[in-house]
């Protein structure tokens, strides 16, 4: 029985190809786990999987019911539910090693008349001593445990390259909750452990940086808020710590990667802003469930429409090529894609629209009842294209060009107070949301207006209810730069500030031109990660938990070249372009996009891995800038982050914050 023996994962598989996070995620799922749980001498090897209410959601980030099949599992279940005996099947236990989940486990398996024939036992993290001498102890057990042994295996893989750890409410219990020392520690743990277990799965060793609280002088407080990066990367670093000893345990010694440990202060307008992309305008204005989304399709036997829910994944080319895209960018490709299907098809020609327009959800359900040899190439794009006209109707119908737009000039700082007060008086019927969403950067971006009663006379004028305006003074809970959030004796200097001030909080990037109108924003993360590579970023403001090797920082460009080179018998396949760079003249409406697949075989070589984790929430544009510098910089950048929010989520945790603010004063330290 290993308790800590792990599998090489590292980002080169068997065929060659570069495999992303989720990709080695899935593949130590299924194989490592699944498939070694095989009897060699028995005819049949379908077993049950038992897992817990965290593990369940771990494995369907990541691998789907069809795999879980294939490699012999006939039954899933939950460990804390009564289940029937199946004395005939051994059973796969992926747990997490708690108290509870052992006792669960001793209780089927141990006695005279266990549930299952025999027990493979994987557990998600590291199991407590006592936990190992509590399994020890019962004898009819170790003839019936063929398999014991840490997965180190309990993040949430949501996306190829991010993961979360799933502590949705890491922003009320580390920012706004009283009992913040207890309840607070208790996350950070989890959080911890649940961020070590990534560099365990993928066999990474990172450099820790963090961002470090502002210095503790007369004119600024420091409260408990500024050291959660702080305390956060220690506790990951004491954790990694812990693997680096393991004797049985394949971990690096030396660096291997980086990690950057930041918190939402870092850019509070990113989970509020309206983001233009795809992806994000999907799951911003589409009340989606996760990556469900509910559309009508022509029914089979010519009926009414059905409605039928898909899910927006990565295992569809046309939302692979488009997520990332502009809206208008996706609507133009989507229009493109299907004309150029139409033109191709003398037979679709004839059951679309008349006259040459634009093609209705209605032509498209008569090509599918016409075309059953074409139904799926049809339903992928009308899907698409049913979505597109959705989110563009909301656009027109709310007035949100013109709102994203004033969003968009307060953070560059080419609009302000001014320009608020005659947008609400000009606009009193625009939609609360796009309101509250305006005012919340606008006291991001004017952090003294907490200290007047300016931003309470715009919350009346704009007609927000009380709720709501929590969520405005909520906002300077997140204020992080060392010079906005000030204590009552630098705050008392405001006022005699005769210069006007420019409060935007990002600066138009060189050499970057905006193709597409309101995509102009971008997230903070962007400038971080890219002086992270570079080495630029101030090691007063993001300190490191570790001495890195000699090698690591300070080499020649051809000595890096040499260091991240793969080995030839890890070649990678030649690159292809990345899915926002591919020429817009694809063949048809489908068939050409299904080459898009993993961006596992991109590049011919990747440099070191660099992750960026956020506490309190990540969002789909940090994530989209993830993907970006990852074909920019040829380095894999995987994000990390409590939870992954749309800015409704965001909004309503923002509205529980509590006004109870502790400062360091307030501890005995």
């Amino acid at each position: 029985m290993s308790m800590s023996d792990c599998s090489d994962t590292s980002s080169q598989g068997g065929g060659g190809d570069y495999r992303y996070l989720r990709q080695i995620t899935r593949d130590r799922l299924l194989y490592e786990m699944l498939r070694s749980a095989k009897r060699p001498d028995s005819k049949s090897n379908w077993k049950v999987l038992i897992m817990d209410k965290v593990t369940v959601k771990i494995m369907s980030c990541s691998c789907k019911m069809a795999d879980i099949t294939d490699e012999g599992v006939s039954l899933v279940e939950d460990i804390n539910k009564r289940r029937q005996p199946l004395p005939t099947m051994d059973a796969v236990y992926y747990i997490q090693p708690t108290k509870e989940n052992v006792v669960m486990l001793l209780s089927d398996m141990a006695g005279r008349t266990p549930l299952y024939r025999d027990a493979y036992v994987f557990f998600s993290s590291s199991v407590p001593k006592e936990l190992v001498n509590y399994i020890k102890k019962e004898q009819s057990l170790k003839s019936r445990l063929r398999a014991m042994k840490e997965m180190n295996l309990e993040y949430f893989a949501v996306d190829s390259q991010c993961f979360i750890t799933d502590n949705t409410m890491a922003l009320e219990e580390l920012y706004g909750n009283e009992e913040m020392s207890r309840k607070g520690d208790e996350c950070l743990n989890v959080m911890a452990n649940r961020i070590a277990t990534v560099f365990a799965s993928l066999l990474e060793f990172p450099y820790v940086r963090y961002r470090a609280a502002k210095s503790l002088d007369p004119t600024t407080m420091t409260t408990i808020r500024d050291l959660i990066p702080t305390k956060l990367a220690a506790a990951v670093w004491n954790c990694l710590m812990k693997y680096k000893a393991l004797k049985n345990f394949n971990f690096p010694q030396t660096e291997t990667c980086e990690l950057l440990i930041l918190d939402r202060s870092i850019d509070p307008i990113a989970p509020i802003i309206h983001e233009w992309t795809y992806d994000a305008m999907c799951h911003d204005l589409l009340n989606m469930d996760g990556n469900k989304y509910v559309h009508e399709v022509a029914s089979k036997t010519g009926g009414l429409p059905e409605k039928k829910e898909v899910l927006l994944e990565d295992h569809d080319p046309v939302w692979l090529e488009l997520r990332h895209s502009h809206i208008a960018d996706a609507s133009e490709r989507l229009h493109d894609k299907m004309t150029s299907f139409v033109s191709k098809n003398k037979a679709a020609q004839m059951h679309g629209s008349r006259g040459g327009g634009e093609l209705s959800t209605r032509d498209l359900q008569k090509m599918v009842q016409a075309l059953p040899q074409y139904s799926e190439q049809i339903d992928k794009l009308s899907l698409h294209v049913d979505i597109a006209a959705r989110i563009n109707k909301i656009i027109r119908e709310s007035g949100l060009k013109e709102a994203g737009q004033l969003e968009q000039d307060l953070v560059f700082g080419d609009a302000g107070t001014k320009e608020v007060i005659n947008f609400l008086r000009t606009k009193p019927d625009a939609p609360r949301e796009n309101k509250l969403r305006l005012l919340m950067i606008y006291a991001a971006t004017h952090p003294e207006k907490f200290e007047s009663d300016k931003l309470a006379k715009l919350m009346e004028l704009a007609r927000l209810p009380h709720d709501d305006m929590n969520a405005v003074y909520n906002m300077r809970f997140l204020e992080g730069s060392a010079d906005a959030k000030k204590s009552s004796i630098g705050a008392f200097s405001l006022k005699f500030d005769v210069h006007k001030k420019k409060h935007g909080l990002r600066k138009d990037r060189a050499g970057e031109e905006s193709t597409w109108q309101l995509s102009r924003f971008y997230p903070m993360i962007e400038e971080l990660v890219e002086k992270l590579i570079k080495n630029e970023l101030p090691k007063n403001d993001y300190p490191c938990m570790n001495d890195p090797s000699p090698t690591f920082h300070g080499r020649s460009q051809s000595e890096s070249a040499k260091m991240v080179e793969p080995p030839p018998a890890h070649s990678m396949r030649s690159r292809r372009p990345a899915t926002w760079a591919r020429p817009r003249d694809s063949e048809d409406g489908y068939s050409s996009d299904s080459i898009l697949r993993h961006a596992s075989s991109d590049f011919k070589k990747m440099g070191r891995r660099v992750f960026v984790f956020i506490v309190g929430g990540a969002t789909r544009s940090e994530l989209r800038v993830c993907h970006k510098l990852t074909t920019k910089l040829k380095r894999e950048v995987v994000l990390g982050s409590t939870c992954l929010d749309d800015p409704p989520q965001f909004i309503t945790k923002l509205k529980l914050l509590t006004a109870n603010e502790l400062s360091l004063d307030d501890l005995e330290i």
